[in-house]
């Protein structure tokens, strides 16, 4: 995606300290130094932390038991994609920002073959399940700690943000979207919404859509459009000021 205006990212560093140009953007909440990974997961280096937000696995599922058919292939693909940035940053904790499940049964309902990735992942780290209101409670036979909210040094970790969260809270929960015109065109894509007191993360899974950061139900997390997006493109995440969206 090339758009004018749009500030490329600087090169940063992968979880074994090797410096890489591989379309992420640095950024900072609260003072902690985070990346923006262009397959929409955050990196914290220095407590060597991934952390990704709304994985909604079984979501197909959970709609074909309603008789809305979709194609039941989003938790492998949401899982592949997860097992790509797991083994890319090589982590030593995993943050899951809640509704990682699509509804309270849906860690019951995984195939054995996406458990058994799915279990060897949460063995491999020390994975933090933060609740969502999709899944409040603990997956089922799954290693982690589950969590309603987290603190680690200037960050506070929680799945839907409010107006009243301190400073440093990172969420996911809103699946932020930002659009953009360029030459009559319009270009709209998922993205981190970010101040220097928040960041809402975009949603990681397959079959999960997105919330146009415009919308009113972002309303009291920023200051008007004193904020800005890193957008999401194929390999690359773009910055922008909140000013230039529509």
């Amino acid at each position: 995606m090339a758009v004018n205006e749009i500030k490329q990212s600087d090169p940063v560093k992968d979880g074994q300290g090797l410096a890489i140009d591989n379309g992420c953007c640095p950024f900072e909440v609260a003072g902690a130094e985070l990346v923006a990974d262009p397959a929409g997961i955050v990196w914290w280096d220095q407590e060597r932390c991934l952390i990704v937000s709304d994985l909604h696995l079984e979501k197909g599922s959970s709609f074909a038991r309603r008789g809305q058919m979709l194609p039941p292939y989003d938790t492998s693909a949401t899982l592949a994609r997860l097992q790509r940035v797991v083994d890319f940053w090589q982590p030593q904790t995993v943050i899951a920002l809640g509704d990682s499940f699509h509804d309270k049964s849906a860690s019951m309902r995984l195939s054995q073959s996406n458990r058994d990735d799915l279990a060897a992942m949460c063995r491999s780290v020390d994975w933090i399940w933060i609740t969502g209101n999709h899944d409040p409670e603990p997956p089922v036979d799954l290693a982690g700690l589950a969590v309603d909210q987290l603190a680690i040094g200037p960050l506070y970790f929680c799945h839907e943000p409010g107006a009243s969260d301190p400073s440093g809270a990172i969420s996911g929960h809103l699946h932020p979207a930002a659009k953009i015109r360029r030459q009559g065109r319009s270009i709209r894509r998922r993205c981190f919404a970010i101040s220097p007191k928040r960041a809402i993360l975009p949603a990681f899974g397959a079959y999960t859509g997105g919330l146009n950061v415009l919308d009113r139900a972002y309303k009291g997390l920023f200051e008007g459009r004193s904020f800005h997006v890193l957008m999401m493109g194929d390999d690359q995440v773009y910055r922008l000021a909140a000013r230039k969206l529509s």
